[in-house]
């Protein structure tokens, strides 16, 4: 059953939009759904000039042979005020092979367009509009998850380069290498907080247990969440002509159990919002220390413009937030939530017009607890012959030097078919394949290989949600981002 997206939008129902087009653009045919929401009289009728290039170039991309989904665009209806947002799917439809050519690479002849809006029915109830913003707002988010998680194997990969060619021998003395060791470290900590946290979102929608926490030291968490939000606390302040003095007193305290991609996520949001409370200027105070009735405090603290008793008493809350639509409401939530995983308590102080300071307290890990060895460095081994399949480019670049710096032999496929010609021209030890690949992914080339090289191991690497392999196709699956020491252990394992 479906019913209007909006009553004063017609007879719009929330069915798919699908246009077709020849691969130079032409259209053939659109559905009345899509000519209801995006215009009668052209394609990209109701789009803005820059969206309606950016259509275009993936139409270009699609008649090339490209898959190219979860692309956003806002289309601006006559009857609304606001836009509506667009999931649009560009989809290259491919000529059947020929009984003549059978082998040949099938041609493109046309372009799909299909998508959804993400809008609904003005007769909707309240908490009905909320459940499908929050599901639109899933749906893109991890229509997102894949680009994202390429990114941040570039940034992690080229920041391993970057680390192992420093040399100091030769860097002379123009360059200050302590200094560009520690900004390339504080780069990879962003990296890999945000690969971490786009784990925790997989993990959830997964329902997947956490992972078990590590003794970790607040002292050096806080002077990292320091580092990371100092453009913030320090230099765009100073841009508007106004300043943010820090007083740290980071006293040595003992370890405390717990995760250090959390508690920065809770250290740097209360950072953020002391300095959205100082809009002309003032002093953050970060300390740690020890009370032997509380156990290991932190505290994070302002001379902003405060909160009323009222405020202080939903600050927690889910959905609560003193900023308007700039707030989701869900930071402070969270940061109790996860504070309260790591045994902890958060407690806040706050007087309008004097400043607020949150602290917090949690127990000590077991001091008498044996503390876990560092882990060995890889033992060496020989040198293998790896393919490497994924049609990123940088992905495939960053894989090929950072495995050749353990000395194995890398060569790189941009697609599955290429995968398949170098297979069959010259023997692998391993092979890392990509999942989300046009024409031929991940899987389906890893059930090519299994049926000429069945004993072939085959990694899989993906930055997908669902991660399951019911055909048994391929030996380990690596989750972006991937670092060096974790692609060598694999091979390790599977060779």
């Amino acid at each position: 059953m479906t019913e209007p997206i909006d009553a004063a939008f017609g007879p719009v129902e929330t069915e798919l939009l699908t246009a077709s087009c020849t691969v130079g653009g032409a259209v053939v045919h659109r559905n009345d759904a899509w000519q209801q929401l995006l215009g009668r009289e052209a394609l990209w009728q109701r789009l803005a000039p820059p969206d309606v290039e950016l259509a275009e170039q993936r139409i270009q991309e699609a008649g090339c042979g490209s898959l190219v989904t979860n692309e956003v665009f806002m289309v601006q209806p006559p009857t609304r005020d606001e836009p509506v947002p667009v999931l649009l799917n560009f989809l290259p439809v491919h000529e059947p092979p020929t009984a003549d050519a059978p082998d040949d690479a099938p041609q493109v002849t046309a372009v799909m367009v299909t998508g959804e809006a993400m809008m609904e029915p003005s007769s909707w109830t309240g908490t009905q509009t909320k459940r499908h913003r929050l599901e639109s707002l899933g749906r893109m988010t991890m229509g997102m998850v894949h680009d994202f998680n390429n990114l941040l194997s570039g940034i992690l990969g080229y920041t391993e380069l970057l680390l192992n060619e420093i040399d100091a021998e030769t860097a002379g003395d123009t360059i200050d290498v302590p200094s560009l060791v520690h900004s390339l470290q504080t780069i990879q900590t962003a990296a890999d907080d945000g690969s971490s946290l786009i784990e925790k979102i997989q993990e959830y929608i997964r329902q997947e247990k956490r992972t078990r926490f590590e003794a970790v030291d607040l002292p050096t968490i806080l002077q990292d969440c320091l580092a990371l939000t100092r453009p913030y606390w320090y230099n765009e302040p100073r841009r508007q002509g106004i300043a943010i003095e820090l007083h740290e007193d980071l006293q040595p305290t003992p370890a405390i159990m717990g995760s250090a991609v959390e508690l920065r996520e809770v250290f740097i949001n209360l950072i953020l919002n002391a300095v959205h409370a100082m809009p002309k200027g003032g002093t953050l105070t970060v300390r740690t220390f020890v009370k032997e009735d509380q156990g290991v405090l932190a505290t994070i603290g302002d001379d902003g413009v405060g909160m009323s008793p009222s405020v202080q008493e939903k600050i927690f809350e889910p959905l609560y937030t003193t900023k308007g639509e700039e707030g989701s409401g869900m930071g402070l939530a969270v940061a109790y939530g996860i504070v309260q995983e790591h045994d902890g308590t958060v407690d806040v102080s706050s007087e309008l017009g004097t400043g607020t300071t949150f602290q917090f307290a949690f127990p000590p890990a077991d001091r008498h607890a044996a503390p876990e060895e560092a882990s060995a460095a890889p033992p060496a081994q020989r040198p293998v012959r790896v393919l490497v399949v994924d049609d990123e480019k940088m992905v495939r670049s960053v894989l090929q030097r950072l495995l050749s710096l353990r000395g194995h032999d890398v060569t790189l496929a941009s697609s599955g078919a290429e995968a398949l010609q170098h297979a069959r021209e010259q023997a692998f030890d391993v092979v890392f394949a990509d999942q989300a690949m046009p024409v031929m992914n991940g899987r389906q080339l890893a059930r090519h290989l299994r049926e000429d090289f069945p004993d072939l191991p085959i990694v899989l690497l993906t930055g997908d949600t669902d991660i399951s392999d019911p055909e048994h196709a391929f030996d380990v699956v690596l989750s972006k981002p991937f670092k060096l020491d974790v692609l060598e252990a694999t091979i390790q394992e599977v060779v």
